[in-house]
């Protein structure tokens, strides 16, 4: 399989167009992996205001997998092979699988909240890391953030208190975070 580029768009040198088709790679794994992620949630969620998480997850994944989409179809309009296999996913990711199973609205919640604040933070890196190199590709990564951002949100909207704080502060781990939204949860159910 080759996988070293044969060209690149005009305006980029060779060796410019593989560094930000690498940048997109990485990218796409993180997105495929949030598709995959967001579904298990929708798939795997239970208990008061099940129905509202459940439609809530599904937009989100449609809208996800667009922009698995237009990100691989950037790296082959780059010149590079756009890898979305299984395998490579798991090969070329920094992070863990989602760490919740079968759970709660809130516990699922929390542990998305910290997922999306992961995957954004890479999200704007990758961002600033094609800004001076390639702006249709900045443009493509700031268009998706601000979805991101919005759905993180969304997220967030079921884990806030009236005084504004998250039940999820503090947390350094999705478990972390998913119990203590669990937690939030019983207090006020």
């Amino acid at each position: 399989m080759t996988t070293s580029p044969r060209f690149t768009v005009p305006g980029l040198s060779q060796a410019e167009g593989e560094k930000v088709a690498g940048i997109l790679q990485e990218r796409l794994h993180a997105l495929n992996d949030l598709a995959l992620t967001l579904k298990h949630v929708h798939w795997n969620v239970v208990g008061p205001h099940f129905i509202a998480v459940h439609e809530m997850i599904d937009p989100q994944v449609e809208e996800v997998r667009g922009f698995v989409d237009e990100t691989a179809e950037r790296i082959a309009t780059l010149g590079s092979p756009p890898l979305g296999t299984p395998g490579s996913i798991v090969a070329g990711r920094s992070w863990d699988d989602y760490s919740i199973a079968r759970g709660t609205t809130n516990e699922h919640l929390g542990a998305l909240e910290m997922v999306y604040t992961q995957l954004i933070g890479d999200h704007r890196k990758a961002q600033a890391a094609t800004a001076d190199l390639d702006p249709i590709t900045e443009d493509l990564l700031i268009a998706q953030i601000s979805s991101l951002e919005l759905f993180q949100w969304f997220i967030r909207a079921h884990l806030e208190s009236t005084t504004g704080g998250l039940s999820t502060d503090g947390a350094e781990s999705e478990q972390a975070a998913a119990d203590a939204a669990g937690e939030a949860a019983d207090v006020t159910d």
